[in-house]
């Protein structure tokens, strides 16, 4: 039985230790917020951030996971004020938003050990794939959200989860339906 620190929390997943932790996240812990991309590692849809650095958690065993601290996409922010998450909303860097969380996870990981990255820097540590092509907006956002780490700006981007749509519709006037 493989113990772990997951979002904080002291976990035991009596599981095979050969599993990937992305099915221990996903399928025994319920947070489904890590996405399966290719299981190969190739896409990076499923970063967390394991001890500080980004890893894809297809290619980490439970086993290997045995007493490290594991962050997932929901252990990031709950209200999503991490400032990679209101900098990916204020940039538009989020499209469909399949691979999103692998990449918020990427960034927060960079931004973590260096709070002003140069664009070769981000592109290093952020090869992830998006289909919907997101990358000059994603280069944009990793950098404002270093900038907000650092104090030198301020976002006021994403309203807070637990929002109606409608208040959503009025914060986030791209959010309004179209009215008949």
């Amino acid at each position: 039985m493989a113990g772990l620190t997951v979002n904080g929390r002291p976990v035991r997943f009596d599981l095979d230790p050969q599993t990937p932790l992305l099915w221990a996240l996903r399928d025994a812990a319920n947070l489904t917020g890590t996405k399966y991309g290719c299981g190969v590692g190739d896409c990076h849809a499923c970063t967390v951030i394991v001890d500080g650095e980004a890893l894809r958690s297809c290619l980490v065993s439970v086993g290997e996971a045995e007493g490290r601290f594991v962050t997932t996409i929901e252990g990031l922010s709950r209200d999503r004020s991490h400032p990679v998450q209101q900098a990916m909303v204020a940039e538009q860097a989020i499209q469909c938003g399949f691979c999103t969380p692998g990449i918020v996870m990427a960034a927060a990981a960079l931004l973590q050990n260096n709070p002003d990255p140069s664009e070769a820097a981000i592109e290093a540590a952020i090869p992830n794939i998006c289909r919907c092509g997101v990358y000059p907006r994603l280069v944009r956002a990793v950098m404002r959200a270093g900038r907000v780490m650092r104090r030198a700006e301020t976002i006021s981007a994403a309203p807070a989860p637990g929002i109606s749509s409608e208040d959503a519709a009025r914060a986030v006037p791209a959010m309004a339906s179209p009215h008949p």
